[in-house]
């Protein structure tokens, strides 16, 4: 038969028929076996075109239908596309996508870096239908309604790929070009990104290169060959291919498995219309045992992820790539033409294991404010969104450790203190320069750690309807939705005043400075009140308390304890020419700002 007078990987229709390619370099002899054949291994036999391709037009077969591959090495192995877009489940078979999707002119644009607000999910456990307790695309796209009320306006959808079972946290992927079956597939995952859009709502997407499942994972000696007890074609063969997940690190340095990992970043952006990958684990891409010893280096690595990046800006610059690299590294997200990996931005390990200690520490004399300065000014390449804050995330809520208001008084989430100092966490993450992140449930009190089994408990959004309101004030102050909180929004920051001894930090923000501009976040990290307390500020003139998280609307418990408006005057004080006194309740932050 002649090879496939169709471009591209997988299964690709044509007028009449599909077309097939796959890479199968140790392969004698391939073939394609499916429901338009009667599954017969002989019937449609693949041509090899050279450099370990094969493939071949089957007129007549169509989309929706099954399939594999049958290669001969040593004997037949039926092995499911690793380029499937549709998997009828993790260890059954391949499906020939239908690409066509109605996006309804889908032209959304995400937002300006400094704009957004970003909300982690779990698919599995956001929002499960009561009858069968598991979560699916749908019922995330039933509650972005409530996510856009909130006033996230990015959603970042933990990994999808196809994985086994039905119950994941996902990062197991078998199948990277599909899509999590239980979850309801690929169209649906489409309607959810177009939902979302429809409701001015970015969707980041967790990609995971680090390592491929380990099980069900039909790309192992994929065509027969392996060196010892590795893995074949599409990994390393030697020491490199040892993760902590298992001995499936894919060959960064084989062309073919580079092609295999920078198709599926620009499908995600290009073809299924999202606007943002957050890469896992990257530190385990560019070094064998994801730390800083340049003796575990993969090069290969680090240059997939400069080749993918540069693509990406190249392509759609408008796009964002998050790396989950957490060693503080600056090359992560220096620019590609300066020997840096390119990335947009990346979680900040320096902020949420600076500030959750600080949170969580029960001895109010052991909170160290100047370590929390440091936290708030950090920044990576002086990139003020370089880096994604947060104070809870999928990994940090699990792994032997709990939500932070369960942290601080385990078995009493919703207590005072709980309340107090992990909303205080809250100010932190949403007034400090980078890109703010929420991870599901943290704006109603979730308790105890995450995992893949236990659904978000929903009542509790009634529950602590004002935490939630809390959250929904502070994201609204953020986004400088009232025109007088733009600072915010802004790149510049100074922690202008640091009492290590009461526990009081100030900071100023601002973007262009002036009235409506320039912020003042006052906190209090200590179980006591402060009354005519002193803070340097940049204007005289009136300065209006935006937010006073004691405020007894937030929780009936909460004091309310007094925060007037002040006026600025005249006098130098923590390095600004003017000040005033203010009065600030115990954990307590306020946001001040002057009207434009």
């Amino acid at each position: 038969m002649a090879a496939s007078s169709q471009a591209g990987m997988g299964a690709r229709k044509y007028q009449g028929g599909i077309g097939f390619r796959v890479w199968a370099p140790n392969a004698t002899n391939v073939s394609v076996a499916g429901d338009f054949n009667g599954w017969s291994p002989s019937a449609h036999p693949m041509t090899h075109e050279g450099n370990g391709y094969w493939s071949t037009d089957v007129t007549g077969a169509q989309l929706g239908q099954r399939y594999k591959y049958v290669i001969a090495n040593g004997g037949l192995h039926w092995k499911n596309d690793p380029y499937a877009r549709e998997m009828t489940h993790s260890a059954g078979e391949s499906v020939v996508h239908d690409p066509d999707f109605d996006w309804q002119a889908d032209d959304f644009r995400l937002p300006p870096w400094n704009e957004l607000v970003i909300y982690e999910l779990h698919v599995g456990t956001f929002n499960p239908h009561p009858s069968s307790g598991t979560g699916k695309f749908q019922g995330v796209i039933e509650k972005l309604g409530y996510l856009r009320g909130l006033g996230v306006n990015a959603i970042e959808v933990m990994a999808s790929g196809e994985f086994p079972t039905d119950i994941s946290w996902g990062y197991n992927p078998a199948y990277i070009f599909a899509i999590e079956s239980g979850y309801g597939g690929i169209n649906e995952f489409k309607r959810l990104v177009r939902a979302a859009h429809e409701h001015g709502i970015a969707v980041i997407f967790d990609v995971v290169y680090n390592h491929l499942g380990p099980n069900d994972l039909d790309m192992w000696r994929f065509d027969g060959w392996a060196q010892g007890d590795k893995g074949g074609i599409y990994f390393y063969n030697d020491w490199r291919s040892t993760t902590p997940w298992g001995d499936t690190r894919p060959d960064y340095g084989r062309p073919e498995v580079r092609q295999y990992i920078r198709d599926n970043a620009l499908m995600w952006l290009e073809k299924r219309h999202v606007d943002g990958l957050r890469f896992d684990a990257t530190r385990f891409i560019h070094n064998v045992y994801g730390n800083t010893d340049p003796t575990n280096n993969i090069n290969d690595g680090w240059n997939l992820l400069r080749w993918i990046n540069d693509e990406i800006r190249a392509r759609q610059p408008w796009k964002i790539a998050i790396a989950e690299d957490m060693q503080n590294n600056d090359r992560v997200t220096l620019s590609t033409a300066h020997g840096g990996a390119g990335f947009g931005s990346q979680w900040d390990s320096k902020f949420v294991h600076t500030v959750r200690p600080a949170l969580i520490t029960l001895d109010d004399s052991r909170r160290d404010m100047f370590a929390l300065r440091d936290a708030v000014q950090h920044r990576y390449n002086a990139d003020a969104f370089g880096r994604v804050v947060y104070t809870e995330s999928h990994d940090e809520d699990a792994n032997g450790r709990s939500r932070v208001p369960e942290e601080i008084w385990p078995g009493n989430a919703g207590s005072w203190a709980s309340k107090k100092r992990s909303t205080l966490g809250a100010v932190l993450m949403l007034t400090s320069p980078g890109i703010p992140m929420l991870f599901q449930g943290q704006e109603f009190v979730e308790d105890q750690y995450f995992r893949d089994t236990d659904p978000l408990d929903w009542r509790k959004a009634d529950w602590f309807a004002g935490i939630l309101e809390l959250y929904r004030d502070l994201i609204r102050l953020r986004r400088n939705w009232f025109d007088n909180t733009r600072g915010l929004r802004g790149p510049n920051v100074n922690v202008h005043h640091v009492n290590n001894s009461d526990k009081v930090m100030a900071y100023h923000r601002w973007e262009l400075s002036g009235s409506g501009d320039d912020v003042i976040v006052i906190l209090n990290m200590a179980a006591r009140a402060y009354d005519d307390y002193r803070i340097g500020l940049p204007q005289p003139g009136l300065w209006r308390v935006r937010f006073n998280s004691d405020w007894s609307g937030y929780s009936p418990d909460f004091g309310n304890h007094s925060a007037f408006d002040v006026t600025g005057v005249p006098g130098t004080a923590d390095g600004m020419p003017c000040n005033a006194k203010v009065s600030v309740g115990p954990y307590t932050a306020l946001i001040l700002s002057q009207d434009t």
